[in-house]
């Protein structure tokens, strides 16, 4: 199946998925997760319409989408994977949206570089939904009071919530988790669904979700 085909059929179980749910169609953001994929790869789904995409390096965007954005001015970028601070300029510099703030420190970074380079950037709290000790995010009961925090304090425009299911659980009570917080921390949006459940995410709520391999193949 060519890449376009690939495309338009995550396209269609989207839509599905947003008739089902009794949801607007339209309602739910495709982001084409590319990391891995190198520019030319990028660019026939680019070509086929698509203009949301989501990379987790910053070292590795840097090397591909300066130029891509250059020839398509309107791509919206995600940064989906995790950050460090010594890389917070690079990413508030080449990103649109930043979905993984997981942490004060991360936080802090992030607003004094929004500062500094005077750039408008959408973010997203990330939230560790399975309380795994190896993966990023904030602990749920948290959530909250670290939206509040990056809100108040730091003056950071939060405008939803993200989270990676543990890989082997059910992903449903885990989507239903994020969407009870976000109502929690009064943000709108929710970041959640990746090729294996996507579907499932959208039924819960989902306003985005981060497709890779069901769009660009195996990595």
């Amino acid at each position: 199946m060519e890449l376009q085909e690939r495309l338009d059929e995550v396209r269609s179980h989207i839509a599905a998925a947003e008739r089902q749910a009794g949801r607007a169609a339209g309602s739910v953001q495709l982001v084409a997760v590319s990391k891995t994929f190198d520019a030319d790869q990028i660019r026939p789904a680019i070509s086929a319409g698509q203009r949301v995409f989501g990379e987790n390096r910053v070292q590795e965007s840097q090397g591909k989408w300066p130029e891509l954005k250059a020839e398509t001015p309107e791509i919206e970028l995600h940064l989906i994977g995790p950050l460090q601070s010594n890389k917070a300029a690079d990413a508030v510099a080449l990103f649109d949206v930043i979905e993984t703030i997981d942490r004060e420190k991360i936080a802090r970074a992030i607003a004094d570089e929004i500062k500094r380079q005077g750039k408008t950037i959408r973010l997203y709290v990330q939230v560790n939904t399975g309380l795994e000790p190896q993966k990023a995010g904030i602990a749920p009961d948290d959530t909250a009071s670290f939206v509040d925090l990056c809100r108040k304090e730091l003056g950071l425009s939060i405008e939803g919530l993200m989270c990676i299911p543990p890989a082997d659980e059910n992903p449903g009570p885990h989507f239903a988790l994020l969407a009870k917080l976000a109502k929690q921390a009064g943000v709108e949006k929710l970041s959640m669904g990746m090729s294996s459940d996507y579907e499932i995410a959208v039924a819960f709520g989902a306003t985005s979700v981060r497709v890779g391999s069901a769009i660009f193949g195996a990595r």
